[in-house]
């Protein structure tokens, strides 16, 4: 019986492979524009930065983390998140020792056990920042706007930023008083797991995807409403940057994001149309982790966004990413003792940078043609035995049809002239 990949995961395949070069390119190249540099982090780590890190009343940690014993008995867990493992890293190489702010940003593979869908896979991708060293709200504007700007320029529209404050630890205090006297009374018909929450971290209710449990919650008091004289002027001003930097918003007091770590700034990035799954990025500020973890009291604030999601998102607005073969010549030959030129030829092209292949089934000429053509290739160079003894090619524009003989010579030359022209 065939081995099939094991469920919640993909295959990213050659044609769509080179849709994940270019949002991933996108966000390197857009990052250089912001300050920003990549840092790699392990896929796996210890199981308990993500319990101290992300927070163990969150469905991350009760529910969907990948843990398990190594031969030392160690407890270790697929990065489920990046943020915790960039702080970790921030932390051991002591990068706060330099300069400050420092401004990271990751690409890579996350893995999280759920109920796989459209957009929500138990392998998935994220393009994520962080940025340790300051509690300035117009660096809470600067991240919201990369990550709006990512979006843009790859040309999706439409799209809405959610946004809301959730304290400091002293706001969430006054907050968690206010929301477990009213939720008291009301406390049996919630679900098993709000019931949990409860004494625990009653906040973490609000990130209740049930509805029931959402439509009690209606009329609940928001954190927003016992907000500090601090906190609330920090969101005043990031509200009034992201004004300046005409980035329209939606309040939304009920949002809380999904992990513990997070203080003041949260917000989401919706595409509306994409159904239950319509959130394809999101984050906020955590000014108490870097402390959580082990280090000293340094702010920071970053993002997250979906790969997989972006993907859907684009393919729902109907933007098309063109895939490039990154071919260019295809080598082709007529008749036989020809295929020491041709592996010469190719590896004379490569040399100078131009992307080259060739037949390596024996086709007819007919065939190595279709072969070029469904590259697709732009030029096909075609060695024949007459054409060689007078240190000749032939040279087939696929898209114009027009050919011409070509000196060996001037092979090379006449293929980056026309890969200038965009022949």
């Amino acid at each position: 019986m065939l081995t099939q990949r094991p469920r919640g995961t993909e295959d990213i395949l050659p044609g769509d492979s080179e849709k994940w070069h270019y949002i991933e390119e996108m966000a390197r190249s857009l990052c250089r524009l912001y300050g920003y540099r990549e840092i790699r982090t392990p896929i796996f780590e210890h199981t308990e930065l993500f319990q101290r890190g992300v927070g163990d009343t969150t469905d991350i940690v009760e529910k969907e983390m990948y843990t398990f014993l190594d031969r030392s008995e160690r407890s270790l867990t697929l990065r489920p998140e990046g943020t915790a493992p960039v702080v970790r890293a921030f932390l051991e190489h002591r990068l706060y020792s330099g300069m400050l702010p420092v401004k990271l940003f990751y690409l890579g593979p996350m893995f999280r056990y759920g109920r796989p869908q459209a957009g929500r896979l138990r392998q998935f991708h994220q393009f994520g920042v962080e940025v340790f060293g300051s509690r300035d709200p117009s660096l809470d504007a600067e991240v919201i706007s990369l990550a709006m700007d990512y979006y843009q320029r790859l040309g999706l529209k439409g799209l809405e930023l959610h946004i809301n404050s959730v304290g400091c630890p002293s706001c969430r205090s006054l907050h968690r008083e206010k929301l477990k006297s009213y939720l008291k009374d009301k406390l049996k018909a919630f679900c098993t797991t709000c019931q949990d929450r409860f004494e625990r971290n009653p906040l973490r209710i609000f990130d209740c995807k049930s509805p029931e449990c959402q439509k009690l919650l209606k009329g609940a008091p928001t954190i927003t409403s016992s907000l500090c004289p601090d906190c609330s002027q920090h969101f005043k001003e990031v509200l009034r940057y992201l004004k300046e930097l005409d980035i329209p918003y939606l309040l939304d007091e009920n949002l809380v994001r999904g992990l513990d770590y997070y203080t003041n700034t949260a917000f989401e990035i919706v595409a509306p149309g994409l159904g239950a799954q319509s959130s394809i990025g999101g984050g906020g500020r955590y000014d108490g982790l870097v402390e959580a973890c082990g280090g000293p009291s340094i702010p920071g604030i970053g993002f997250g966004l979906g790969l997989e999601r972006t993907l859907l998102a684009l393919e729902a607005q109907n933007k098309e990413i063109k895939v490039d073969s990154g071919i260019e010549v295809v080598v082709a030959t007529v008749g036989e003792g020809l295929e020491t030129a041709a592996l010469k030829l190719l590896s004379l092209l490569r040399e100078h940078n131009i992307a080259a292949d060739k037949d390596y089934l024996g086709r007819s000429l007919k065939a190595q043609m279709k072969y070029a053509h469904r590259y697709p290739a732009r030029l096909v160079i075609i060695l024949g035995q007459e054409e060689l003894a007078r240190g000749q090619a032939t040279v087939r524009n696929l898209k114009t049809g027009e050919q011409k003989e070509v000196p060996w010579e001037d092979l090379v030359a006449f293929c980056q002239q026309a890969k200038e022209r965009g022949e």
